[in-house]
């Protein structure tokens, strides 16, 4: 009989619902935790865990989730995360990814020795007397990390950021790896033949498995230095044709791909592995595998 893990406290997951938050908190079942998973909306498939309602931006309501949960650790996943919808409604992201950090910061200062990781992004802007933020996304999530790491110098909370690159993997996902299994899947079955749109094959990224990125939380959780941010990524990048070719050797179906204006590529963001290498963590599973796992995910949704 396989032994059960030893449990290791309760651990509250914001944004449990969605992409990362499902494998989180499978990640953190499997290590053993008690799981409160933390939904805005009631999902229709919940996630593994005890499930808690709760809206962010409400302090009242994540003061009472506090004092109920009384956690012992928190991994803050929960927020908004579309470019193009930034610029809808900017005062949006704003509280989503901002404002509702410091309400749950603030919450949990009667818990001093509770373990807090905020997941920030690599999309940050560098700040300066003249800020040049690339769109409201990047300006909410600077202001995230900014203000965290401020509080965390003020009120010396137990608090690490954690910013992954680019995450992939199986589960629903907007990325651009994720709609491209999806066309893939819907192609095999005989629909949606229109072509996929990108605006460049040669632009470079940094893509770090959702599974992979779950157990680097879980070791900045517990071996990281509070007041420190952490990068999480592989140290290599892929471009889009490369992603295009490595799902068109996992399909029979031709992938039609329609390229858009081309603006200047990006310069991709570096990933500083040494800090997480330190905590010993590095990635497991190859870029390839986490295209065949998308892909199988989608086509097993049928």
């Amino acid at each position: 009989m396989d032994e059960k893990p030893m449990k290791r406290g309760t651990i509250l997951i914001t944004g449990a619902g969605g992409f990362t938050g499902r494998h989180a908190c499978e990640q953190f079942s499997r290590s053993g935790y008690e799981i409160i998973a933390v939904v805005r909306t009631k999902p229709e498939v919940a996630p593994i865990g005890s499930l808690a309602v709760c809206d962010l931006t409400d302090p009242e309501q994540i003061n009472h989730l506090i004092d109920l949960a009384k956690p012992d650790y928190v991994l803050h996943l929960s927020g908004r995360n579309s470019v193009p919808e930034s610029w809808l409604n900017p005062v949006a992201y704003l509280e989503a990814n901002m404002l509702a950090t410091l309400y749950l910061l603030n919450a949990l200062r009667p818990f001093p020795d509770c373990r807090i990781v905020i997941a920030g992004s690599m999309l940050n802007f560098p700040l300066s007397e003249d800020p040049r933020p690339p769109h409201p996304y990047s300006l909410s999530k600077t202001m995230q990390v900014f203000f965290t790491k401020s509080w965390q110098y003020l009120f010396d909370q137990q608090i690490l950021i954690a910013q992954p690159s680019n995450l992939i993997g199986p589960g629903f996902s907007n990325g651009v790896c994720g709609l491209l299994a999806r066309k893939i899947a819907a192609l095999e079955k005989g629909m949606d033949a229109s072509p996929f749109k990108l605006s460049s094959l040669v632009e470079r990224r940094d893509y770090v498995d959702v599974r992979d990125a779950v157990a680097a939380y879980e070791r900045v959780l517990f071996h990281g230095t509070p007041g420190k941010v952490y990068s999480i990524g592989t140290g290599a990048t892929s471009s889009l044709e490369e992603m295009v070719n490595v799902y068109g050797t996992l399909t029979v179906c031709s992938l039609p791909i329609e390229i858009g204006q081309s603006a200047i590529p990006k310069q991709p963001h570096t990933v500083d592995m040494e800090p997480m290498r330190s905590l010993g963590w590095t990635p497991d599973i190859p870029f390839k595998q986490s295209l065949s796992d998308t892909l199988q995910f989608y086509r097993d949704q049928s």
